[in-house]
C-alpha cells in the first residue's frame, strides 16, 4: 500500500497543472493609456483659426467686389491711405512674428524661463508698437474725412482693418497673460506654443490685408 501511495504521489507531481477552462489565473494587465498626438487645446485653437480665416476671407471678398465695381479706386476726394508708413509698420509686426517663433522654440526645447519671457516680451512690444502706429494713422484719416459713413471706401477699410486691429489687441492681451504666467512658472511650453500659434496667424494675415487694401 505504501508503495502504491508513493507511486500515486509521483504520478500527480509529474502531471502538468491543469489551467481552468473559464476564468482563473492572474488578471490581465490594464491597457496603457496612449498620449494623443495633438492635444485638445491645440485642436481647439486650430479650429478657431480656421473659422477666423473664413471670416476674413469673406471680408476680403466683399472688399474686392466693391473695388472691382468702382470705376475709380480710391474714390475721388477721399484721403489716400498711408502705404509707406504702414509698410514700415508691417515690418514691425513681422519682427514680432519672428520673436514669437523664437519663444515657441525656446519653450519647446525647455530652455530657461527667462529666455522665453524675454522673447515673449519682444513679441508683445513689437505688437504694441504696430497697434499704436495703426491707431495714430486711423485718427489722422478720420481727421482728413475718411470715416465709416463717408463712403463705401471708408466703410470697407475700417471694417477690414479694424477687425484685424481688434484681433491684434486680443492676441496682445493673451500674450501678456501667458508671459505673466510664465514668469510665475505656472505656464508650461504648451501654453506658450498655443498662444504663439494664434499670434503667428494674426501676423501672417496682415501682409495679405496690406497688399489688398493699401496697394
Amino acid at each position: 500500500m505504501a508503495r502504491a501511495a508513493t507511486l500515486r504521489k509521483a504520478f500527480d507531481a509529474a502531471e502538468p497543472a491543469r489551467v481552468p477552462a473559464f476564468g482563473g489565473g492572474e488578471p490581465p494587465a490594464p491597457p496603457r493609456a496612449l498620449k494623443p498626438l495633438v492635444s485638445n487645446a491645440r485642436i481647439a485653437v486650430l479650429m478657431f483659426i480656421a473659422a477666423e480665416m473664413m471670416f476674413f476671407a469673406g471680408l476680403i471678398g466683399a472688399f474686392i467686389v466693391f473695388r472691382l465695381a468702382s470705376q475709380i479706386w480710391p474714390p475721388p476726394f477721399q484721403p489716400r491711405l498711408p502705404a509707406g508708413v504702414t509698410g514700415l509698420n508691417t515690418g514691425v509686426l513681422l519682427l514680432s512674428g519672428v520673436a514669437i517663433q523664437l519663444a515657441m522654440r525656446a519653450a519647446g526645447a525647455r530652455q530657461a524661463k527667462e529666455i522665453v519671457i524675454r522673447r515673449l516680451s519682444y513679441a508683445a512690444i513689437f505688437g504694441a508698437i504696430f497697434l499704436l502706429v495703426q491707431g495714430y494713422e486711423w485718427v489722422r484719416l478720420i481727421h482728413y474725412g475718411l470715416t465709416l459713413s463717408s463712403s463705401v471706401y471708408g466703410a470697407t477699410f475700417y471694417t477690414l482693418i479694424g477687425c484685424h486691429g481688434a484681433h491684434v489687441l486680443g492676441a496682445l492681451v493673451w500674450l501678456g497673460v501667458v508671459a505673466a504666467r510664465a514668469r510665475k512658472a505656472s505656464a508650461g511650453p504648451e501654453a506658450v506654443q498655443i498662444c504663439g500659434m494664434y499670434w503667428t496667424f494674426v501676423v501672417a494675415l496682415w501682409p495679405v490685408l496690406y497688399v489688398f487694401v493699401y496697394l
